[in-house]
């Protein structure tokens, strides 16, 4: 994508929300208004009302403050005060991670996102890495197919992916219990997936076929109880006011 395809900072809701938290505070979040990891923190932080500062970083013309801090100039970046030098701010960085240190460090803020019974605690981390190393690569190996000799048909990666959102269907709590993946509380394990269930639709979009979820008679159990969750996802306060308006999104997804 070149850089002027890239609008320069949030729009709709999230443009309100980004200008809400312009204020200096000792957390201080890097962010693109582009970047589904950058959402998922962005969640944990809206969730949990966790007070914070949103920067936004053009990738092209990173600001040095976020290069001091991360010579990468990657985001999400979140600024922290470090509790035995107040003055010299240290970075985190990989959402998952920030996420995590968001639920351990502000234990009193907002709901918990994660179970305190240990087994469940660890079956939501198990999830989350299945998210990060099973969906998040078979979205973008689906959105990125061209056809040649050598690649699988356009259905096998579907086939693919829907095997994978499948199966994390099929690890949530009954729907009886509630929307989310351990039933009625949300938890980490949703905010991680939220952002790239918002975006969906650009399959439907680019893709010939679409995205392909069963409908009708072949609506099994899972595909039920994904489109419930999704709903919920959809729904959700903090998510629609951390996405902007959708025309935005398109050329970064662009073949």
């Amino acid at each position: 994508m070149a850089p002027k395809d890239l609008f320069p900072a949030a729009t709709g809701p999230a443009k309100s929300l980004a200008e809400a938290h312009k204020d200096a505070q000792p957390l201080v979040l890097y962010a693109g208004w582009f970047c589904p990891f950058v959402q998922r923190v962005w969640l944990t932080l809206e969730e949990k009302k966790i007070p914070y500062q949103y920067i936004e970083v053009n990738p092209y013309d990173k600001p040095a403050s976020l290069l001091r801090l991360n010579p990468r100039g990657l985001v999400p970046t979140l600024q922290v005060r470090s509790p035995t030098s107040p003055d010299n701010p240290q970075p985190l960085y990989e959402s998952n991670v920030v996420c995590e240190y968001l639920e351990e460090a502000y234990p009193d803020h907002g709901p918990r996102l994660q179970p305190a019974d240990p087994y469940l605690k660890a079956k939501c981390r198990i999830w989350m890495d299945f998210v990060s190393t099973r969906i998040i690569p078979g979205f973008h190996r689906f959105l990125q197919w061209q056809p040649s000799e050598r690649a699988p048909t356009v259905d096998g990666v579907r086939g693919e992916f829907l095997g994978y959102l499948k199966q994390f269907a099929g690890a949530m709590a009954p729907e009886g219990e509630g929307p989310w993946f351990l039933g009625g509380g949300l938890s980490l394990v949703d905010l991680v997936l939220a952002p790239w269930a918002v975006r969906l639709w650009v399959l439907d979009h680019y893709k010939e076929g679409g995205l392909g979820i069963p409908k009708g008679e072949e609506d099994d159990g899972e595909w039920r109880r994904w489109k419930i969750w999704a709903k919920a996802v959809e729904g959700r306060k903090s998510v629609v006011e951390t996405l902007s308006e959708r025309d935005k999104y398109l050329p970064i997804y662009q073949e």
